[in-house]
């Protein structure tokens, strides 16, 4: 009986029949809801970052100023060294350090108003200096945040104003020295100078000695007085009020203006005021209070934007228990996450115009300077074989020295034979 029902035959009859009950099995409504849910997208603030509405004019921003970086590490490197300049056979080991990917000589030869490259005329080696043009730069920008110190001062006060128990730690300041304008020598040549009102009690933490009161308005309340008086705005409009700015091409969804007017008027506790006389039972007037303080942050930067990685720094002493990542994804028009540049960025959106700042200060211009010349790339450079000069050092070490030899070389040629060289030597 079971040879004749499995037979040849009544199997090819039967297989029709099993393909259609499998079809139907398989899109019973059992079966489509458990695959529905097995197939949901996964909505996390990593999806929502790459999801995101982009500003192609920030993000190129970022890239720039990655170039920009990288030169002023190559800088660091060069005047690192004795006599001012170094071999390129230094730079190539340095590479991965930096965070170069490229080839050490393409890249210099991409900024040649930044770097100067030659032969050395005794030791027959490749060679780079930084270019007198850029020096001045970087001796510019050091004497500009000298000479805004008092500027300076009154950053890291609003900083300790803003922190809960008024104390910070000297290693997340370290990180975000180049955003506040802080020298690297800060920790001995500034602070020294205002014992008055910092204080190191301990090695790694800064504490605030006198508060002032003057200084504890954010900059979102200077927006808003002038919004109020400008434009003739009601005050339950702008009391509580920040600058909304959404990218081009953001979409806005039904019901996202009644959300957003309603979150504009939710009061809450400014970042200068102290969280104790106010306790905060209610989480989206905790989540306003983070964004308050975040732009407070950024306001007082010289670029407006800081890393995200470094944000998490000040997490614990401004009370910012959330994922900083979600809470910036909430508020597209008030900040912007780039992931340009090698690292994720926050831009304050309401401070840029078409990739620039709005309200530039000195350190910034000379920084912008800098930038200029990562964007002139090889521009107003006459490319010529003609012969290229090596300044020696003279004998106590001086970077720029008197001139000793002379040197006639192809610059073009003795690059590629560099960069095939230097290929040959990384392969084996």
């Amino acid at each position: 009986m079971a040879s004749k029902l499995f037979s040849p035959k009544n199997l090819r009859v039967f297989s029709p029949r099993l393909h259609m009950l499998n079809e139907a099995f398989c899109y019973s409504p059992f079966n489509r809801s458990m695959q529905r849910r097995w197939k949901k997208p996964v909505d996390s603030a990593r999806t929502r970052l790459e999801s995101r509405t982009r500003d192609h004019r920030l993000d190129k921003l970022m890239i720039q100023l990655k170039n920009l970086r990288l030169a002023l590490d190559l800088h660091a490197v060069i005047s690192q060294q004795r006599n001012g300049y170094a071999s390129l056979q230094l730079l190539l080991r340095w590479r991965r350090e930096i965070g170069l990917n490229t080839e050490i000589g393409a890249f210099l030869k991409k900024y040649p108003h930044i770097f100067e490259i030659y032969v050395h005329p005794v030791k027959r080696n490749h060679c780079c200096r930084i270019t007198r043009k850029m020096a001045d730069l970087v001796a510019e920008e050091d004497a500009v945040i000298r000479e805004n110190e008092p500027a300076v001062v009154q950053r890291l006060k609003k900083l300790l104003m803003m922190s809960t128990d008024g104390t910070l730690n000297m290693h997340a300041l370290w990180l975000v020295r180049k955003e506040l304008g802080l020298p690297d020598d800060y920790r001995s040549s500034m602070l020294p100078n205002h014992q008055s009102d910092f204080s190191l009690e301990t090695p790694d933490t800064l504490t605030l000695i006198t508060r002032d009161e003057n200084l504890a308005v954010a900059n979102v309340e200077e927006w808003r007085d002038k919004e109020y008086t400008e434009k003739w705005l009601a005050e339950y409009e702008t009391k509580y009020a920040f600058p909304v700015n959404f990218p081009t091409g953001f979409k806005i969804e039904k019901g996202f203006r009644e959300k957003l007017k309603n979150w504009q008027r939710l009061p809450y506790t400014k970042p200068y005021e102290k969280n104790d006389l106010h306790p905060i039972t209610n989480s989206e007037r905790l989540e306003k209070r983070i964004v308050g303080i975040l732009h407070e942050l950024l306001s007082s930067t010289v670029e407006k934007m800081v890393p995200l990685e470094r944000l998490s720094h000040f997490r614990r002493p401004f009370s910012m228990e959330v994922n900083l990542r979600e809470l910036l994804l909430k508020h597209p028009g008030i900040f912007y996450i780039s992931t340009k540049g090698s690292t994720q960025t926050v831009l304050l959106r309401e401070s840029y115009n078409k990739g620039c700042l709005l309200e530039p200060n000195p350190v910034y211009s000379v920084q912008r300077k800098m930038l200029d010349l990562i964007l002139a790339g090889c521009r107003g450079i006459v490319q010529t074989e003609n012969a290229i000069s090596l300044v020696e050092e003279d004998s106590q070490g001086s970077s720029h020295g008197s001139q000793n030899h002379t040197c006639q070389v192809d610059n073009m040629n003795s690059m590629s034979q560099f960069e095939s060289d230097s290929s040959v030597e990384s392969f084996s």
